[in-house]
């Protein structure tokens, strides 16, 4: 089924209003910039909780635009989403808003059911009531990860016919709302549309992840907390490369269709931190080695996944997207941001993150 939001001269005479869910996140922010930036005739709404992964911060540079709206709110208030939709009447949502690191998932799962799972359904839901009858004239595109799929081990890739597998109560939280995703599709007939990305990082990338969390172990002199021996395997890809790979599928993607974004970029997780490593040290003064000996091995994650790895091919071949940025362009881009921006990581860093970084990897 063509896409509503292919033209963009439709769009400009129609004033498109955008949710866009989890907006002041890590991929959230980068997406809610760029439409803002990029598409001056949209009326942006930027729905985040602000949980400890939110920060408005992220979007200091466009909170001011007059097309731009923050609302803070909990998917999980299925009458509060109800009412928003109702007074807001968005034309399509972007729904990014997720608990996502894995570690948390282990440790609350019941956070990530009703956060990934009921808040997708009650968005799903307040779509629906305000959508009918006129629902062609829509698009609800939800924002999924290649977890799904569970583990490869050492060979092929995860196309999007690939069966879903998924490992740890996180990832189950999102395969469970990618299937209500197409379940409304198939029994309601909302237009939606699935992508499932790989790993990303870049600036605003709250430091319970691996790269920056080794970024800032690295300036503070902290050991590196690493799982096994690092021999898990990942697909990175820089978030901006992300976010016009959104955009891409927002506009020119098929209703009803999934698309893989990946970065055919596959790093051992001991080899991202030695890496990072030398970058650091060149960054700071500091002799070669010197950040290496912060390398700490600490017991496995339970359940964790060998390796993912995503094939891109369809939205490349069909959409025309390739990545920008070579992975250690993009790594050294990264590293010189949170070493511009140490008050930004010092904030964030600060208070309850200590706790749980302490209980995490004591």
């Amino acid at each position: 089924m063509p896409n509503k939001f292919a033209s963009k001269s439709e769009n400009m005479e129609n004033k498109k209003k955008i949710l866009i869910t989890g907006g002041a996140g890590f991929i959230g922010s980068h997406v809610v910039r760029l439409f803002v930036t990029k598409y001056p005739h949209y009326h942006i709404y930027n729905l985040d909780k602000l949980t400890y992964a939110g920060n408005l911060e992220n979007l200091k540079d466009i909170e001011g635009h007059k097309h731009y709206e923050f609302i803070k709110g909990d998917i999980t208030d299925a009458p509060f989403i109800q009412r928003l939709f109702e007074e807001t009447r968005p034309d399509a949502v972007i729904h990014l808003a997720a608990e996502s690191h894995v570690d948390r998932s282990i440790k609350d799962p019941l956070s990530f059911i009703n956060t990934n799972i009921i808040g997708t359904v009650n968005l799903l839901n307040a779509a629906k009531a305000i959508w009918e009858p006129e629902m062609d004239k829509h698009l609800f595109y939800h924002i999924s990860t290649d977890e799904v799929y569970g583990s490869l081990d050492h060979g092929g890739f995860f196309l999007e016919t690939t069966p879903y597998d998924p490992q740890s109560p996180y990832s189950a939280s999102k395969a469970s709302s990618d299937h209500f995703v197409r379940a409304w599709r198939n029994t309601y007939k909302i237009p939606i549309m699935i992508s499932n990305c790989s790993n990303n990082y870049g600036p605003y990338q709250f430091p319970e992840k691996l790269i920056p969390l080794c970024i800032n172990n690295i300036k503070n002199n902290k050991p590196l907390p690493i799982y096994g021996k690092g021999e898990n395997v990942r697909d990175w890809l820089y978030v901006v490369d992300h976010a016009r790979a959104i955009d891409l599928i927002f506009h020119q993607g098929k209703i009803g269709e999934t698309y893989n974004i990946g970065g055919f970029n596959e790093w051992k997780n001991i080899d991202i931190v030695q890496l990072l490593c030398r970058i650091m040290d060149q960054k700071l003064g500091r002799a070669e080695g010197t950040s290496e000996k912060l390398i700490t091995f600490v017991k496995d994650r339970a359940g964790h996944d060998l390796r993912y790895a995503i094939d891109a091919h369809k939205i490349m071949n069909e959409l025309g997207w390739q990545p920008s940025l070579q992975f250690e362009e993009g790594l050294e881009k990264t590293v010189d941001w949170y070493l511009a921006n140490e008050s930004w990581l010092q904030n964030v860093t600060s208070g309850n993150y200590q706790k749980y970084y302490e209980e995490q990897y004591k």
